[in-house]
């Protein structure tokens, strides 16, 4: 998990870029769900373990973190991580690629990011089939990511898929980074609500979500917020 804060991630990010120092590094804005979830699927919790690093997205996270002695860590999620390299690389010659979303969604991403964060340097998108991809379409999707000119892979699927895919992509690309983000691609063009600031540093978003997705989310939060508290727990007392 890292330990820190947007703002120094996208510093980090930005200048190893330009100093062409990174190379298909793998991040996951990684959510309660994430790790409750790898904690009962060992093939998942290998994928996160081999990712270059994965940011707490969530105030559950930092305040487990505080308590296990990380006191400089702070909440990064996908959204701020996505408008702060967005914006603070607007002038440099950082190319993005946004894969993910219903069918027309990255483009309306490509449209906001150039609106709302000036930043224009958007080289290709994508929106991947609901279903499984075969190995012959993410070599086809590695060729039009390679030829794009891209130096940052942007994945806004739904855990655990997110990270499965950015894993098998890997293997068919070569740019500097691949950054899942979750929901991301609907916050940010206003197709889904974010929950508003105070509820998300009292670490309740994810019931202000469940209010409004609640056949979809219902099942979710009823397993992962009780198991994350137990692990926790189970983990400090230990």
């Amino acid at each position: 998990m890292y330990v820190g804060n947007c703002n120094e991630f996208a510093n980090t990010l930005i200048e190893t870029i330009n100093n062409k120092q990174a190379s298909n590094y793998l991040v996951s804005a990684t959510s309660v769900h994430g790790i409750v979830y790898a904690n009962k699927n060992l093939i998942f919790k290998n994928t996160l373990n081999n990712f270059y690093c994965n940011l707490p997205d969530g105030m559950p996270l930092t305040w487990i973190g505080h308590l296990k002695g990380q006191k400089q860590m702070t909440r990064c999620t996908g959204l701020d991580t996505f408008q702060t390299v967005m914006s603070r690389s607007a002038n440099d010659e950082i190319n993005h690629f946004f894969c993910g979303g219903k069918e027309g969604i990255a483009i309306e991403l490509q449209n906001a990011s150039a609106i709302k964060l000036g930043n224009s340097n958007v080289v290709g998108t994508f929106s991947p089939p609901f279903r499984e991809m075969t190995q012959e379409e993410f070599k086809n999707l590695g060729t039009l990511i390679n030829s794009s000119g891209a130096n940052l892979v942007w994945i806004g699927l739904s855990t655990p898929k997110q990270e499965i895919f950015a894993m098998e992509l890997s293997k068919y690309i070569n740019v500097n980074y691949i950054i899942t983000v979750g929901a991301v691609f609907d916050f940010f063009t206003n197709n889904l609500q974010r929950a508003p600031q105070w509820i998300q540093k009292i670490g309740l978003e994810w019931l202000y979500r469940l209010c409004k997705e609640p056949r979809r989310l219902f099942k979710r939060y009823a397993e992962i917020v009780p198991m994350f508290i137990w692990l926790n727990l189970k983990s400090i007392f230990k």
